[in-house]
């Protein structure tokens, strides 16, 4: 016979409230006290005003449109350790990479979900990096949220009165990708153009499609559009280096257009000038022409580069790391720790 879990209420009584609430704090720091090291150092939520250095009060309202409803966006930045030249001296410092861009994309999500913002975009930036010097974090990821706010279970927002913002400093070992993944073509349907370029929270495709791709024994999956087009990864974007040497990415209009592959579309072109590669560009590319790369790659922001070695079983090229892969990861992670101080925001600890 199964046993009924046994549950507490908490009866409204001012006399119980107390002694509830230190009951309801116990039972959330022994769930964060069996943590061997607290993955979450600090997050900021403007329900509370503030940042909050404890685990156990990291907690949104379930009323929140962006729980019941998935109405919110999110995005992200790179905590990492970096350099910088200060009178012929090499300084090592911390930083925030790309939030300035990550940030922009982030509002244009937001706009695209009919979601405002409670500050404006400078208060916004400034959080951000008092939240990642709070944290003491010296390498992982910081992801922030627009919400349409606490008010009501309702399917449109009207009831809620104040949008909310949310942010949250996550511990992570950001290093290079060296080994390459084995990946499939996706049977999950990939979102609309209109929901798959907002970065929104509603990430069930995306879910639905790594977890598939990770049941067939592959680290992730590709997506290809209604044209029969090549689209996207689960959260990443997907590029290509034919056999004659040419970087090919995907067209943005129908995907997320990645800050790190538009980055990468940036810097790329410095090989071609080196003789290394003969062109950079976006563009179409069927599911043959892709699977007749010499090498094909996922870029994403804590990766930058993955090297894709097989794809639904095939190999792709001769199945090995791509030597022009890793020279595009090198790139990449050269401009993240000793690149434009423009993109590196540094971090007052």
């Amino acid at each position: 016979m199964e046993k009924t879990p046994k549950f507490t209420c908490s009866h409204h009584h001012q006399r119980d409230s107390g002694v509830w609430m230190h009951t309801l704090l116990e039972k959330l720091h022994e769930t964060w006290n069996s943590v061997k090291e607290q993955p979450y150092p600090a997050m900021y939520s403007s329900v509370f005003g503030g940042i909050v250095l404890d685990s156990a009060m990291m907690v949104i309202p379930i009323d929140d449109h962006m729980v019941h409803r998935g109405h919110g966006v999110f995005d992200t930045a790179i905590i990492l350790n970096g350099s910088v030249t200060v009178t012929e001296l090499v300084v090592s410092h911390r930083y925030l990479y790309e939030l300035d861009v990550h940030l922009n994309r982030f509002l244009r999500s937001a706009s695209k979900a009919k979601i405002s913002s409670p500050f404006p975009r400078s208060t916004l930036r400034s959080i951000l990096i008092q939240l990642a010097a709070a944290s003491q974090c010296r390498k992982g990821t910081l992801r922030y949220w627009l919400s349409a706010g606490p008010g009501d279970f309702l399917l449109t927002p009207g009831g809620c009165p104040t949008p909310a913002f949310y942010a949250v400093v996550i511990k992570d070992e950001v290093s290079q990708c060296k080994e390459g993944v084995k990946v499939i073509t996706s049977n999950i349907p990939m979102k609309q153009p209109q929901f798959a370029t907002m970065k929104n929270v509603n990430y069930l495709p995306n879910v639905l499609s790594k977890m598939e791709a990770e049941e067939k024994g592959a680290f992730a999956s590709i997506w290809v559009d209604d044209e029969g087009y090549i689209a996207e990864g689960p959260n990443v974007n997907v590029a290509f280096i034919t056999h004659d040497k040419e970087l090919i990415l995907p067209f943005f209009d129908k995907i997320l257009s990645g800050c790190t592959a538009l980055r990468l579309l940036e810097l790329a072109p410095k090989l071609v000038e080196q003789g290394r590669l003969k062109s950079v560009r976006t563009a179409n590319l069927t599911v043959d022409e892709a699977k007749g790369a010499a090498e094909m790659m996922y870029i994403g922001s804590t990766l930058p580069i993955l090297p894709i070695i097989m794809w639904d079983d095939e190999p792709i090229g001769d199945g090995k790391v791509g030597e022009l892969s890793m020279t595009l990861s090198d790139l990449l992670w050269d401009d993240m720790v000793a690149g434009d101080e423009t993109r590196r925001i540094p971090i007052p600890y």
